[in-house]
């Protein structure tokens, strides 16, 4: 957690961006608190129980979140960065830049997942979605671009996790196969399995 000698990201704690509304704070809030509760054997946690608590009583209060900000804006210079790396840009340049930010950090969100914990490595929607602070419609944009790229997937669980190198090769190999083999390329198999193209060159 970034934190100074004077100063505490409460949104970093509730892993929300500092321009979220009222909405995600409380859904943060909420999740977070029931994962590090004392109750919840598995992932309490007291301190970052306490911290959620913390932040969150901070966040609410309209007034509060409002001299915060400005408290958060002069720690955090860059927290004006879109707008501010953005002058100059137009505004279809500048919309597929941060929508390639939000797609990063969701990547980054569900790779670290899958590192800690294999065998369960799905994260739900909503708790992503809160995490970038944007609408339902920006969300279901981002997903449905992941998926469309084969990077992410709705597990059984029905949470998304990045996908597997085994699935991105086999999902590789079925399109191969459904495309069947072009003109002038030969598609040999070797033992193992693997398929190999061979480029027949015609001689002029």
């Amino acid at each position: 957690m970034h934190q100074d000698a004077d100063f505490t990201d409460y949104y970093e704690i509730l892993r929300v961006d500092w321009r979220c509304d009222a909405k995600a704070l409380e859904t943060a809030y909420r999740s977070l608190a029931k994962i590090y509760h004392p109750d919840h054997h598995e992932t309490a946690d007291v301190v970052k129980f306490n911290q959620v608590i913390e932040a969150y009583r901070k966040l609410r209060d309209p007034e509060l979140r409002a001299e915060y900000d400005l408290l958060y804006k002069a720690h955090r210079p860059w927290a004006d960065g879109v707008q501010t790396a953005g002058a100059g840009l137009d505004i279809d340049t500048q919309a597929a830049l941060d929508d390639a930010d939000a797609q990063s950090r969701i990547l980054r969100e569900l790779y670290k997942r899958r590192r800690q914990n294999a065998q369960d490595a799905g994260v739900a929607p909503f708790f992503l979605q809160e995490m970038l602070g944007c609408s339902d419609e920006h969300f279901d944009f981002h997903q449905w671009y992941l998926k469309s790229k084969g990077l992410i997937e709705t597990n059984e669980r029905e949470t998304l996790a990045i996908v597997r190198r085994q699935n991105i090769w086999r999902r590789s190999r079925r399109r191969l196969a459904e495309r069947g083999p072009r003109p002038g390329v030969d598609i040999k198999r070797r033992a193992c399995g693997a398929a190999s193209v061979g480029v027949r060159w015609s001689s002029v």
